[in-house]
């Protein structure tokens, strides 16, 4: 009911503008959160706030800030509290956080946050490794997380980890990730995001999960979220796409990986995405140039190279977006 072909996927996408209208692909950037989190040097508070800045100059609208799991488990983001404090917030500029328990959320309350995030598992495996509790126990906590931050006036997000593959229990059903996908919806989530969390997945496999999900929502209650592992994640997004998904999660310079998930690699990196979307005519609003920056800047911090390719590829040679879409859309 919801499947659009590539063909018709790409003809879609062409016909839009990329400068004036609204994004018509809305990009989650998961970078300064779940691409940081699992790197060995800390990265000091004024090093992320700063990169949540040339994020949001770049255009992005969606910047998932800060994490209030436990220090204990995850040190990089014990200073969650300082970042959300010390950003300039933009206006129309979303800032989500990640929240693993009540806990969690009053120490985020102090922090005037809008929206939430929570992050059942879709496999027994992952959930006991990641939250140290079965799935349904998970349900459990994270509704409470949901039910009373709705109370508060906030928007709830949702996350399913390992959708497509588990480091410990192998593939996962497709139905299983449709009936956790109603549940967390049933909570007022107001959208899914659907990530393949050690990056196994395939553009079949990306297929056969959405036709299972979409018996039980629609499109725009459904994100992308892909590791980039197996080199998978455009294709497996093209995939998505054909369904009519409209949200998509990345990463910048293609930061990423899980404590819990061996063999998982970084995200998919934003700026490839950005520049995939350009030469599909797709508008995004962001301008690639800043965004180019953006990558280096973390990069260079961490001292390692970006895993963006698109970064890699254009570097210093261009001050101008447009000119980047110029090469992406093959235009003369």
């Amino acid at each position: 009911m919801y499947r659009r072909s590539v063909p018709e996927l790409f003809r879609f996408c062409g016909v839009r503008s990329i400068v004036n209208n609204a994004p018509d692909i809305r990009i989650y950037e998961v970078g300064p959160r779940d691409g940081l989190q699992n790197e060995s040097k800390f990265v000091p508070t004024e090093i992320k706030v700063e990169l949540i800045h040339k994020l949001t100059s770049a255009g992005i609208k969606d910047v998932e800030a800060a994490s209030f799991v436990s220090p204990k488990w995850v040190k990089q983001m014990s200073d969650g509290v300082d970042v959300m404090k010390n950003i300039k917030r933009e206006k129309g500029v979303n800032y989500p956080v990640l929240i693993p328990n009540l806990k969690g959320y009053q120490i985020a309350k102090q922090c005037n946050i809008e929206e939430v995030a929570i992050f059942p598992a879709g496999s027994e495996g992952f959930s006991q490794k990641n939250l140290n509790c079965s799935v349904k126990e998970a349900i459990k906590r994270f509704k409470e997380v949901a039910d009373q931050a709705i109370r508060d006036g906030l928007r709830v997000r949702g996350y399913i980890s390992c959708v497509l593959g588990c480091p410990y229990d192998g593939p996962v059903s497709p139905k299983t990730i449709a009936n956790i996908t109603e549940e967390v919806l049933d909570m007022g989530c107001y959208e899914v995001s659907l990530g393949d969390t050690i990056g196994v997945g395939t553009a079949g496999s990306v297929r056969r999960l959405m036709k299972e999900v979409l018996n039980v929502t629609t499109p725009d209650k459904i994100a992308l979220h892909f590791h980039d592992t197996y080199g998978q994640g455009l294709s497996n997004l093209v995939a998505g796409l054909e369904f009519g998904v409209r949200t998509v999660d990345s990463s910048i310079s293609g930061l990423g990986g899980c404590p819990y998930a061996r063999g998982a690699t970084g995200n998919l990196a934003t700026e490839d995405l950005v520049y995939f979307l350009y030469g599909l005519g797709v508008n995004t609003n962001i301008d690639l140039v800043k965004l180019i920056e953006a990558g280096r800047y973390i990069s260079n911090f961490l001292a390692k190279p970006t895993e963006s390719r698109v970064n890699r590829a254009l570097g210093d040679r261009f001050k101008n977006h447009q000119d980047i879409v110029k090469i992406a859309s093959c235009a003369v």
